[in-house]
């Protein structure tokens, strides 16, 4: 059985990071499956990373992109690609640190409490195969140590994952 492990809220957020790409590494090891490894990562980071009222994954169907795995209230079901935050870091094929998402055009309101964003793509070879999304009810809550630890974390996420049925 698998027990997330906290760590002390002294801890930076480098340490935070690391320790969660630590557990991730080990959650993930021997299993494939994108879908099973969404859901486990979602609640992983939902679990250990303060401040958050939504963290899950979108993938890529067809012409955008549609709701996979997540922790948190309802979702938004489809977003186009170049619309919101996770259609505009798909269509840029870029992480996207939002502190303020009123100040964001065309910010997709799934939850009115969301008040700052980070979305990281999921690119394998240049291919965008969807997103991993984090939303916050505090502004500013995300920043540039946020995104590199995100960044990690996708990277071993998709290194573990068979992605193989979202490829266009």
């Amino acid at each position: 059985m698998f027990e997330a492990k906290s760590l002390p809220q002294t801890a930076s957020k480098q340490e935070l990071y690391a320790s969660l790409a630590q557990q991730l590494s080990g959650l993930l090891e021997g299993e494939p499956d994108a879908i099973a490894n969404a859901a486990n990562m979602s609640a992983l980071i939902y679990d250990l990373l303060p401040d958050l009222n939504w963290a899950g994954f979108y993938f890529m169907r067809g012409p955008g992109l549609v709701l996979g795995p997540f922790q948190g209230k309802p979702a938004c079901v489809r977003i186009p690609v170049g619309r919101g935050v996770c259609g505009t870091a798909v269509e840029r094929k870029a992480s996207i640190v939002v502190p303020d998402v009123h100040a964001f055009p065309g910010h997709i309101a799934c939850d009115s409490a969301s008040r700052s964003e980070l979305v990281v793509p999921l690119a394998k070879d240049g291919v965008v195969l969807g997103v991993l999304d984090l939303d916050s009810p505090h502004p500013n809550r995300f920043d540039e140590a946020d995104r590199q630890g995100c960044e990690e974390l996708v990277r071993i996420y998709l290194k573990a994952s068979d992605l193989s049925e979202f490829q266009a």
